[in-house]
């Protein structure tokens, strides 16, 4: 009976469960199977002719198709009239200068690392420029500098950074229609066009903050996929991509924090995985610390090897550098033919050797307050007020310089006289006028007049080509100055006096014994004395460890030193506050109707949506923890992730970039804004992305489309102040919607 149960074999296709189910009485019978016509051969052929249509293609493409138009478009926005201005414009006065001192091998000092200033010169030395030209603000270019050229290599990293910017929002997994509102966002952003036009370093800096938000977010893709060839890849470039963005501007810091940040909290959670062995969770920290702090580290370092290998010469910074590092310069009058060893009688420059320290310096101006004696500072431009001259000290009544040579040992007592003007370096019990702990030091008396509070004892901390401490020597020996009767030393920090003492450096007599403060260590750097021969101390070379810090620490204390000065108006200058809500704009050079003028202006919509949408995403995190708190999980763990890395982290970008410049002193510009604008605008494009995701396609072409057009149409309407604005400024009253935007008036 088993054989009666079986459902009929059907021979042919198999039609389905139908053909197998066997017919029960009483039970609806199954449709019949309806025939199927089987195409003929020619049909075949039809369909294989017709095969995927044209807007498949498309679709199919469009990873290669967009990115393609949108660097092209791109590269239009930033190239087209490029040359249209032929003066110097705005801060091209100073980069294009640093490109000079390249070409010219002139060791120059600025307040921002070299690799931009580097590509600045390099692109002078592609256009055959030879470094001649002052670069003064507002003056003409001359017909043998190729400025087009420089600028269209400047406009390049802008350009680039609209095709990146596609790929990262891509890599934060936005859906396309939002991956294409913030590369137009980008590419659409007037201020983001205009300041890529010029020999600055704002276009590299751009490059170098977008690239590495790209390479963390590769990186971070690749989580999954430890080990892995490409997971090494993408962690190496957000290495190099670091290295070259804090090369540029110390700003690039603020995206290294943000790179640090997630590093911390991807290890923090690898951490809490009990199932990962130690050795897998030590090659995750080896692979980081070699990665994100060792590479970058080394781009860095090198920025400054080929910036002292190519400025060989003596040029107009060399005063921030040592005076051993100076000795070597080709052309340099520091240490030529200077006695090698220091007697009494000898006439002397001394440089302080803390970072960015000046040369002992006194003038016949006296102090406002205090002794109302003679002021003593620090000063980095040689003249002869840093000269002085080493005396016996009062005791000595019977020495004769003129008579007897006597060498300057470690532990011998002398006066210091002031070369112009024949007074003692000098201190008392006096507080200095900005440093109240420390002895005012001042210039008092004379050859006969004066008493031991013009006594300084010599206290030899180190010599670079020598142990014997018997004699100081020229560049070579590191001393302090010890006030006899005061017990202090003489001391010159970063305090820079007001502007009675002409910004100069303050220098104090310190109370406090601190062996190892290298602002109270000075050296001799250039020496005078008939009775001695010369010598030749600049054979002795600066390590280049030394040299990268005493640098680096010199940019750091000038760029704090960057305060707004009460005494001067700067019409160009902004508030931190004014910049998110786009109150103001920036003359990038003179408004005569006469000349081509440009205007630092973002695009409106770009700003105020992007400001915004920072409120709104903080709206959103509060909405969601209370839901969550409440006990709703209405999230799934892949929305949360999509919050977390494509919401949460551009987020913290902004506040990254954008809190330093809040609690700075420094006097700032609307161009500082430009990266943390950036990652306002992906933090728009995931909020849009995120409230649009169970929208109706008509409701999402709507909303796309409105916001598609309105930002390429302000950026069309905007357009002038990026191509340049020509004839009479009346004409472009238009675009003046606030009177804070002084694009039209005089």
């Amino acid at each position: 009976m088993a054989g009666n149960d079986r459902a009929p074999v059907v021979s042919g296709a198999d039609v389905g469960d139908a053909a197998r189910r066997r017919n029960v009485p009483g039970a609806p019978q199954p449709a019949a199977p309806v025939a199927v016509e089987k195409p003929q051969p020619e049909d075949n052929k039809k369909a294989a002719k017709k095969g995927p249509s044209f807007l498949d293609i498309l679709d199919q493409s469009e990873w290669i198709i967009a990115p393609i138009v949108f660097t092209l478009l791109a590269f239009f926005t930033r190239f087209y009239k490029i040359g249209l201005s032929n003066i110097v414009t705005w801060d091209e006065a100073h980069f294009g200068k640093f490109g000079s001192h390249y070409l010219k091998r002139e060791f120059y000092f600025d307040v921002h690392p070299p690799a931009g200033k580097l590509l600045v010169g390099l692109s002078g030395y592609l256009a055959g420029y030879n470094g001649s030209f002052e670069f003064k603000s507002g003056e003409t270019y001359p017909a043998e500098v190729n400025y087009t050229f420089m600028r269209q290599f400047n406009a390049f990293w802008g350009a680039v950074c609209v095709p990146m910017a596609y790929w990262t929002a891509k890599e934060l997994r936005l859906r396309r229609a939002t991956v294409w509102l913030v590369t137009l966002m980008v590419l659409c952003e007037n201020s983001y066009t205009t300041i890529s036009r010029f020999i600055l370093l704002d276009s590299m800096l751009l490059f170098g903050t977008v690239a590495t938000t790209l390479c963390w977010a590769k990186f971070h893709g690749q989580r999954h996929n430890s080990f892995e060839p490409e997971w090494f890849f993408w962690l190496t470039m957000t290495g190099l991509s670091i290295g070259f963005v804090t090369s540029v501007k110390l700003v690039g810091l603020f995206v290294t924090a943000l790179v640090g940040l997630y590093t911390i909290e991807d290890l923090w959670r690898k951490f809490g995985d009990t199932k990962m062995p130690l050795t897998v969770l030590g090659a995750h920290f080896a692979a980081r610390v070699v990665g994100l702090i060792i590479l970058p580290l080394l781009v860095y370092m090198l920025s400054f090897a080929i910036h002292f290998a190519v400025l060989s010469n003596s040029g107009p910074g060399d005063a921030q550098m040592s005076s051993l590092f100076q000795a070597n310069l080709r052309g340099t009058e520091v240490g030529r033919n200077s006695p090698l060893e220091v007697a009494i009688g000898s006439r002397v420059t001394i440089k302080n050797m803390g970072y960015g320290g000046g040369l002992l310096h006194s003038h016949v101006q006296t102090y406002p307050e205090g002794s109302g004696q003679q002021q003593v500072t620090c000063y980095h431009h040689k003249d002869a007020n840093n000269d002085w001259f080493f005396y016996p000290n009062r005791r000595e009544t019977e020495y004769d310089p003129a008579e007897e040579l006597r060498f300057i040992a470690d532990g011998s007592t002398v006066r210091l006289l002031h070369a112009q003007t024949g007074r003692n370096l000098h201190s008392h019990q006096i507080a200095a006028p900005i440093t109240k702990a420390d002895w005012e030091v001042s210039s008092y008396g004379n050859v006969t007049i004066g008493d031991e509070k013009d006594h300084w004892k010599i206290e030899v901390v180190s010599d670079a080509a020598s142990r014997d401490r018997s004699k100081i020597r020229t560049l070579t020996t590191a001393f302090r100055l010890k006030h006899e009767v005061l017990g202090c030393y003489l001391r010159a920090g970063n305090v820079n006096l007001p502007q009675w003492g002409f910004k100069q450096i303050e220098t104090t007599c310190t109370k406090e014994n601190k062996p190892r403060d290298t602002y109270t260590h000075w050296n001799i750097e250039a020496h005078t004395n008939d009775k001695l021969p010369p010598g030749h101390p600049g054979q002795y070379k600066s390590p280049f460890l030394k040299d990268f810090i005493h640098l680096n620490v010199a940019m750091m204390t000038s760029n704090n030193a960057l305060v707004p000065d009460p005494d001067k108006q700067d019409d160009l200058a902004s508030q931190w506050w004014q910049w998110p809500i786009l109150h103001v704009g920036l003359r990038m050079c003179g408004w005569d109707d006469k000349i081509v003028k440009y205007f630092l202006l973002g695009n409106p919509l770009v700003y105020w949506g992007s400001t915004a949408g920072l409120g709104v995403f903080a709206l959103l995190v509060v909405w969601y923890t209370i839901r969550w708190q409440r006990g709703y999980t209405e999230l799934s763990d892949n929305e949360v992730d999509q919050i977390h890395y494509a919401g949460l982290y551009p987020v913290i970008g902004w506040f990254l970039h954008y809190l330093p410049f809040v609690v700075m002193a420094r006097v700032t510009y609307v161009h500082h804004y430009y990266p943390a604008l950036y990652f306002a605008i992906l933090t728009f494009g995931f909020l849009v992305d995120w409230f649009t995701r169970n929208q109706k396609k008509v409701a999402q072409y709507a909303i796309y489309g409105v916001l598609d057009a309105t930002v390429i149409g302000l950026y069309i309407y905007f357009i002038p102040i990026c191509f340049g604005m020509t004839g009479p400024n009346k004409q472009y009253s238009y675009m003046k919607w606030f009177s804070t935007w002084r694009m039209s008036d005089a």
